[in-house]
């Protein structure tokens, strides 16, 4: 028995598709098979298995477990809860070998999809392409696998609180935060945490519901952060924290409103990190600031501009030994005193930790960053089989011009006004740029020379795309 899949699904980082029109039951079913065919091949057997709140969550999860029985994996439920929480299942048992947990992440509530992790390791890119080939070629493992139920929860809040080991409670009894889970996947843990972080909490929409009827679960709109915004500034809160769909994101707002951005947050971890772990190597993505990767150097330790993307950024990780990671995007990594995975709640507590061992509070440190004027991220539609070829174009022409040009992911140009970057989306048919500078005039002759490149390609920055 075979199985193709649609041929939007299998995408870089993660399985991603509409639930009735591109991703089915079936689809889950042969997820199980192929991902237990692979584990078994590499001598593994157990894998844990979660999922987020989305409506079509449970009807997944049920057809996954069925394929990965049927492979002859054993299948360790740990049931409904955000992303982060089944990393830690699969992080903390000495007798996991794998994980998947089932998730539309932060897209709009009909899609639903797959994020994987394999003896330890980030599964994307190329493992996932291969999963598609097993399931074509139905060349799959039988077997009989066991099913069992275990209750984690109350073991990875009690992990997060590590956190804050240390410090002393006094300083943190007065703190009062704000929270957001935006009726996703990380509302009942977030509860859970929150009766038993010291000081005062107040929490937003921790009601799981998959339709999220308050606002889109996805932090790094400003637009979303407008609740929080107004809960903060009612009852006069110190900042406030949000997370997207399957709380492995995190955003955030300071006691006076202002969005403290992704870059600008491992700012604050790495200057509390680098006081612990003098000369650290802390990697950050091709769309961060430049103040970030300044700031790492002034605090004194190694910056490193990676490419964009979760896995991509964990493997990256693994590899240097880095003990801190971040994305603009709110994917925040510690593997300092943690696991080295994305954990949006973990962040919270780290942001917690970060200003009390500082002695500032968040707002100070965020009112003491440079200000820097930026666009938000343009995405422009761009047909998939011209948009690396165009970036490749944008290179080749650069490359004789004297330009300051990182080639990491994409082109990142540095100029005395600032940076831009262009790079090509790996999960869609879209070119993403950004420009930063100190100044508008700056920032206007930053995005005329993005624009120059695009004309010289027969390309322009046309109506945005959405993600």
């Amino acid at each position: 028995m075979s199985h193709r899949f649609h041929s939007t699904v299998l995408r870089e980082y993660d399985i991603r598709g509409i639930i009735g029109e591109t991703l089915s039951a079936q689809d889950a079913r042969a997820i199980g098979r192929a991902f237990a065919t692979l584990l078994r091949e590499a001598g593994g057997r157990k894998v844990a298995v979660g999922y987020d709140g989305r409506t079509s969550s449970p009807l997944l999860e049920e057809a996954l477990v069925e394929g990965l029985t049927a492979s002859g994996c054993d299948v360790v439920r740990i049931g409904m809860g955000p992303t982060p929480m089944l990393y830690y299942a699969e992080a903390s048992a000495e007798d996991v070998d794998g994980g998947i947990q089932i998730t539309g992440s932060h897209n709009p509530p009909n899609y639903n999809g797959f994020k994987m992790v394999f003896q330890g390791r980030p599964f994307f890119g190329p493992d996932i392409q291969l999963l598609g080939k097993i399931a074509a070629e139905g060349v799959w493992l039988d077997g009989e696998g066991s099913v069992e139920t275990r209750e984690v929860m109350d073991a990875y809040i009690e992990r997060m609180l590590q956190g804050l080991a240390g410090i002393d409670p006094a300083a943190l009894a007065s703190l009062r935060v704000g929270w957001d889970a935006g009726n996703g996947a990380a509302g009942p843990a977030l509860e859970a945490l929150a009766a038993r972080l010291p000081g005062e909490h107040h929490l937003l929409y921790t009601e799981v519901d998959g339709t999220f009827p308050n606002h889109h679960p996805d932090p790094t709109m400003p637009e979303n952060l407008a609740d929080l915004q107004a809960l903060v500034a009612e009852k006069q809160l110190d900042f406030g924290i949000a997370f997207d769909g399957d709380g492995d994101r995190i955003g955030a707002v300071d006691g006076q409103g202002r969005v403290i951005w992704g870059d600008q947050l491992l700012m604050i971890y790495a200057e509390d990190l680098l006081r612990q772990v003098p000369g650290a190597m802390i990697i950050a993505d091709v769309k961060a600031s430049r103040a970030l990767f300044q700031r790492v150097a002034e605090c004194g330790g190694k910056p490193l501009m990676w490419k964009t993307g979760h896995s991509l950024i964990k493997s990256k990780m693994k590899e240097t030994g880095a003990p801190l990671a971040g994305e603009m995007s709110g994917h925040v990594f510690f593997a300092h005193d943690y696991y080295g995975f994305d954990d949006a709640l973990y962040a919270g507590v780290r942001l917690i930790a970060a200003s009390a061992r500082l002695g500032k509070s968040v707002t100070e440190l965020r009112s003491a960053m440079p200000a820097m004027i930026n666009t938000p991220e343009l995405r422009f539609q761009v047909d998939e089989s011209r948009k690396f070829g165009a970036i490749e174009e944008v290179k080749q022409r650069l490359s004789g011009s004297g330009a300051e040009v990182d080639a990491t992911d994409g082109v990142r140009v540095s100029t005395d006004d600032g940076w831009w970057l262009l790079r090509a989306s790996n999960t869609q048919d879209v070119l993403v740029a950004r420009a930063e500078s100190d100044s508008e005039e700056g920032l206007a002759r930053l995005v005329a020379q993005i624009d120059e490149q695009l004309e010289l390609s027969g390309l322009e920055r046309g109506p945005q795309a959405g993600h």
